[in-house]
């Protein structure tokens, strides 16, 4: 049974009356997805959920199996698992992640209708709590995920036999060709469903959104620490090409990384400045783009540890023993970053919500802070992970004081960039830039949901922000092409027309 249409609401045995506002681009992609294994690509904020839930009615009505909703975070596997609780008519619907014991999961699985985060789905298939026979559709939310060793591939990879449809969900493609190519590989992906937000049937119910770049210039403190940085970074550099290694020397942490491999098997000697100089690029981007305290406490855990040429940096190097002196009377002064101030101008201009995103934890503690110190009201937002970290039911209880207005500013890392779904935020400001297209995507999409939106964009001039800011706008451009270049990639697989799915790679 297919969707009909009740006063402009979608109607369908398994979806709640006058529930959902029927919107043809997502009829069009639900029926995409139905009928073979498929990628929707979808912007922030256009309703890839919805899609989902058309999809799960249609698989519902035809009675083959369950279905299995997979997101990365325990939060966005909540939110979907209330969105489907709430729209559509059946009981069984339910929640499985690492919270769960054991005994309880293995009663939660017999449910119709699961959403779950991916390593405990993982690793209760390998457990065989679970069977991937009694599945008719899976759904993997974020999609892009699905490279490498994350969870997502070795789930695939226990469906790859398996009558049943998968879908991939993403706001975004990879802006590399391998990444995109890897992902539609593994999922057995037969087609790519895409609309961008300048689509004729999406562009209706798309709210404008108005990006703003603020550059602030580092105060004299800060800048005399950074060359000091610099210069420590500089002087690993000289001493790695001494033995024989070819570096551009731009500061790359990508160029460090990549040679890392090579010196652990041939170049033994070299490992000492090389892992001691990518300390120190990280230190230096730390320092650049979130500020004096995020730095200082960035070394008081790095001197913690054995590493190799640790204890010989904060021994024994001038230049960076220095910095972190200097560092430690510019936070005696108050100096924490010229982002602090331009932030709590941008936010004593509006009137609505606002959410903050920051790649650091330590940074969401500085800023967190900050703005109560200033009288605004503000929460956070961070993984679970480590002592500081909020678990499943407290990210949840701060993410629905932010919507009841208890927190004007929501101040949140990763884990509050994908589907993190606050329409009343139309403000987002990026304390920090992030050279990755599918995170841009992510962030710039939690405003301008249901009205006006806008974008604030800080960036200390002459630093990482800069260079992130070149890195980012080059792989937006890049990933905005990669559903063309991924059709065109599956065309050339000769997949037989005439079949759908996973029929079509045996």
């Amino acid at each position: 049974m297919w969707i009909q249409l009740t006063d402009n609401f979608v109607e369908h045995r398994y979806i709640k009356k006058s529930s959902i506002e029927h919107r043809a681009y997502q009829d069009n992609l639900a029926k995409q997805a139905i009928s073979e294994n498929c990628l929707i690509v979808l912007p922030t904020g256009l309703g890839k959920t919805t899609v989902a839930l058309h999809v799960i009615a249609e698989f519902l009505s035809r009675g083959k199996g369950g279905v299995l909703f997979l997101a990365p975070t325990r939060v966005l596997a909540h939110q979907h698992y209330e969105f489907l609780k709430n729209n559509l008519l059946i009981d069984d619907v339910t929640l499985v992640t690492g919270e769960d014991l054991l005994a309880k999961r293995k009663k939660l699985w017999i449910n119709s209708v699961i959403c779950a985060t991916p390593e405990i789905v993982k690793n209760d298939l390998d457990r065989q709590i679970v069977s991937p026979e009694q599945f008719s559709l899976v759904i993997f939310d974020e999609a892009h995920r699905t490279v490498g060793d994350y969870a997502y591939s070795g789930i695939a990879e226990r469906f790859s036999n398996m009558d049943v449809r998968i879908i991939g969900m993403t706001a975004t493609l990879p802006s590399e060709k391998q990444k995109a190519e890897d992902m539609v590989r593994i999922l057995k992906i037969a087609s790519i469903a895409q609309r961008t937000e300048e689509s004729p049937d999406v562009s209706p119910y798309v709210q404008q959104t108005d990006t703003q770049w603020i550059t602030v210039e580092l105060p004299p403190e800060m800048k005399e620490i950074q060359a000091l940085i610099k210069d420590a970074i500089d002087s690993r550099y000289s001493e790695l090409k001494k033995l024989g290694l070819n570096l551009s020397g731009n500061r790359s942490m990508s160029e460090l990384l990549r040679v890392r491999e090579f010196v652990i098997r041939q170049n033994r000697r070299a490992a000492k400045p090389l892992f001691t100089a990518i300390r120190l690029i990280h230190a230096l981007h730390v320092f650049e783009s979130h500020g004096v305290t995020s730095f200082l406490r960035f070394c008081d855990r790095t001197q913690e540890k054995k590493g190799a040429g640790i204890k010989d940096l904060f021994e024994n190097d001038i230049n960076f023993g220095k910095a972190v002196r200097l560092a430690r009377e510019a936070q005696a002064k108050g100096i924490e970053h010229s982002k602090m101030e331009k932030l709590k101008e941008v936010l004593h201009g509006i009137s609505g919500k606002a959410l903050v995103f920051t790649s650091y934890r330590d940074s969401v503690d500085v800023i967190h802070k900050k703005l109560n110190e200033m009288g605004i009201p503000a929460g956070f937002l961070i993984g679970k992970a480590g002592e500081t970290g909020l678990k499943q039911k407290k990210q949840i209880e701060t993410i629905q004081k932010f919507r009841d207005g208890e927190y004007k500013v929501l101040i949140a890392t990763r884990v509050g960039e994908e589907g993190l779904d606050i329409s009343e935020v139309n403000l987002v400001v990026f304390f920090d830039n992030v050279p990755s297209s599918i995170r841009y995507v992510q962030r710039k999409g939690r405003t301008g949901r249901k009205d006006y939106g806008k974008l604030v964009v800080l960036i200390a001039k002459d630093t990482t922000d800069e260079t992130y800011y070149w890195i980012g706008k080059r792989k937006v451009t890049a990933a905005k092409g990669m559903g063309e270049k991924m059709t065109k990639f599956l065309e050339q697989q000769e997949i037989p027309k005439t079949k759908a799915g996973l029929d079509s790679f045996f």
